[in-house]
């Protein structure tokens, strides 16, 4: 009987001298799933991949990828795997054709030329297949490097950050292609600094200085989110930030670009008016201010603030949520 767990991490933890790059992580990647991975710079995202890569040992813990060890059987695990990393190296002087023959024969693929052909038609690159790597587009390229990692038909492919740099075009068609390659029942781990993206996820894991925070679907994780939200759209935004944060039931404020949201322990039918009242009675400009449901970035930066809350405390007014990079 296949086991129904693709990759796990039992309780893994990997250090770069005196850092804890992750920090006894634990979860496992069911097969045929899409699993995102969140978090802010140095959160332990890219670490992650690659240990699950086997390119990297862990210091402590278990790491099992298709029930094999990464890093002692890393021969057998990468016939299995396609890796997308941040810098996938496609060849400039190469053409689309050449660089995927080139990754299907150090693959050891032999008789690729149809599996080249359908992946080709699936990224919409045929008509291009003659054009050296080196002139296409943003999109075109993340397009190649994805025919390029599952070239070899790997069972889990794991993705870091594959859309970063390109346009919202080329992001929209690169996940319909996702779409379809786990509708071909391919596992799929990815990580990503957009969390609308990661709403796509059948499930996400927050990670917060190599800790895991929180592990669910998005739906689940809204639903968790403690407390309900007011978005205000107000000018000037720092002082209408402060002012709300000292308003009575009012836990916290968080800015989103133009908007504000505010973040009540207890629901009020009337807390919208209430709110835009006491801003405009102290002179400023409110456009708007309605009830909302939390996003998943609402709920990633509670998560954040309630784990940097545990060992200091942290400011309730004009925090933004973290950055989206991470390079650990």
């Amino acid at each position: 009987m296949t086991d129904p767990i693709a990759l796990s991490l039992s309780r893994v933890t990997r250090r770069f001298g005196a850092v804890v790059a992750v920090r006894d992580l634990t979860f496992d990647v069911r097969r045929g799933e899409m699993f995102g991975l969140i978090g802010p710079d140095g959160a332990g995202k890219t670490t992650t991949i690659r240990l699950l890569c086997g390119l990297l040992p862990a210091h402590a813990g278990v790491v099992r990828v298709l029930g094999r060890d990464p890093v002692r059987e890393h021969v057998a695990v990468t016939q299995s795997v396609g890796y997308f990393s941040q810098r996938f190296s496609l060849y400039g002087d190469l053409s689309i054709d050449e660089n995927i023959a080139f990754f299907a024969e150090i693959h050891g693929v032999r008789h690729y030329e149809d599996r080249r052909t359908r992946l080709l038609d699936m990224t919409q690159l045929t008509p291009f297949r003659g054009r050296l790597a080196e002139r296409l587009s943003g999109g075109m390229k993340q397009k190649l490097a994805l025919a390029c990692t599952l070239v070899h038909e790997p069972e889990v492919i794991l993705l870091d950050e594959p859309t970063t740099g390109v346009d919202p075009v080329s992001r929209r068609e690169f996940w319909k292609l996702l779409s379809e390659f786990l509708s071909q029942g391919i596992t799929i781990v990815m990580t990503t600094p957009y969390l609308d993206e990661a709403e796509r996820c059948s499930r996400v894991g927050l990670l917060h200085e190599g800790r895991l925070l929180a592990l669910d679907t998005p739906e689940h994780l809204r639903a968790a989110y403690p407390g309900h939200l007011i978005e205000v759209m107000a000018e000037p935004q720092e002082r209408a930030s402060a002012l709300l944060a000292a308003l009575a039931g009012v836990e916290e404020v968080q800015a989103f670009g133009e908007r504000l949201h505010a973040r009540l322990a207890t629901a009020e039918e009337r807390a919208p008016d209430r709110l835009r009242a006491a801003l405009e009675q102290a002179g400023v400009r409110v456009t708007s201010s309605r009830a909302v449901s939390p996003s998943l970035e609402d709920v990633f930066i509670n998560q954040v603030l309630h784990a940097t809350n545990e060992t200091e405390p942290a400011p309730t007014s004009g925090r933004r949520g973290p950055g989206p990079r991470d390079n650990s």
